[in-house]
């Protein structure tokens, strides 16, 4: 399942903010529609955005703008992400931006490969794996990084089985990651984001798995909610590996030092088109949060796995 592709001089891209009941296309014909697909969501997963940012990046050379410029905006579309800045920096710095963005499509998929392989070491036959938001195909441009993890166990016929959380207030664990485990025929139960650390008290997850979209010095960081998670593992004992590529590290940065991105209100006043709370709620709606280094069992890559940094 490729979640973006180069076809026609466009990018194709998944609109994922159709699925899980409509598997629909769009495609960006100018930079500034892929800016627009990084922003609302259409393309979302640190490795997947920097591959579009990358292509998007050759469309601003189609169109004739100072690439200087197209970098610029299209790396203020999504701040936290630093697949997104290196990518861009990367074809800025090429002989020719397609053959570039074309080679990081392509790496990425070897990438994801290596990480599943090295990631199956740790999944043991009868394991419950439970994964936070979604970091799988749909957030790469193929297989993913920590459903990657998942998909590599399954091929080899452990047999296994995966809780989702919902991840509010997107639902991308629920819409999602759900959606690919089905798809491949995957044991997979969805539950409330508020109900993984009862499961952990209960022993009924063996390990968590997640992706990142920035790791840096003192720790990583991924979709709000991760931290609960790692807390509630630690508090456990159940082993909390993140799974994502070299191009994802920030090693000169503090990982403190970033800016949240903070998200429209409404994707927390409303739950699909129904309002949940009173009208006029003052809302705080952080898309992502930090994971201190001391609650990483260990981070898993495409040249093996290793301790946070």
């Amino acid at each position: 399942m490729k979640t973006l592709e180069w076809e026609n001089n466009k990018l194709k891209l998944i609109d994922q903010t159709k699925l899980p009941d409509e598997l629909t296309y769009v495609y960006c014909n100018t930079y500034q529609d892929v800016i627009h697909a990084i922003k609302n969501m259409t393309v979302r997963g640190a490795p997947a955005i920097g591959v579009a940012a990358a292509f998007g990046m050759v469309l601003a050379d189609k169109e004739g703008v100072d690439l200087n410029l197209a970098a610029k905006e299209i790396k203020a579309s999504r701040p936290t992400a630093i697949n997104l800045f290196w990518a861009v920096n990367r074809v800025l710095k090429s002989d020719n931006p397609l053959t570039e963005a074309i080679q990081m499509y392509d790496e990425d998929i070897e990438t994801n490969l290596s990480i599943g392989k090295y990631g199956s070491e740790i999944i043991d036959e009868g394991d419950t794996i439970l994964t936070h938001c979604n970091a799988g195909a749909l957030a790469c441009v193929d297989y993913g990084t920590a459903l990657g993890v998942i998909r590599s166990a399954h091929n080899q016929g452990k047999k296994i089985d995966v809780i989702c959380d919902e991840t509010r207030p997107r639902g991308q664990g629920a819409r999602l990651s759900v959606w690919e485990m089905q798809e491949e025929n995957i044991p997979v139960k969805l539950i409330p984001d508020v109900a993984s650390g009862y499961l952990m008290s209960q022993k009924m997850i063996d390990k968590v798995v997640i992706g990142a979209d920035r790791i840096a010095n003192g720790g990583v960081i991924n979709k709000i909610g991760s931290l609960m998670v790692a807390l509630a593992a630690k508090r456990f004992n159940v082993p909390f590996y993140v799974a994502a590529p070299l191009s994802t590290f920030d090693k000169e940065a503090n990982i403190f030092d970033t800016t949240i991105e903070e998200r429209d209100g409404d994707e927390v006043r409303y739950y699909g088109k129904c309002r949940i709370c009173p009208k006029g709620t003052e809302v705080i709606n952080p898309a992502f949060d930090i994971i201190p280094s001391d609650l990483i069992t260990g981070i898993i890559t495409e040249e093996g796995i290793i301790k946070p940094l």
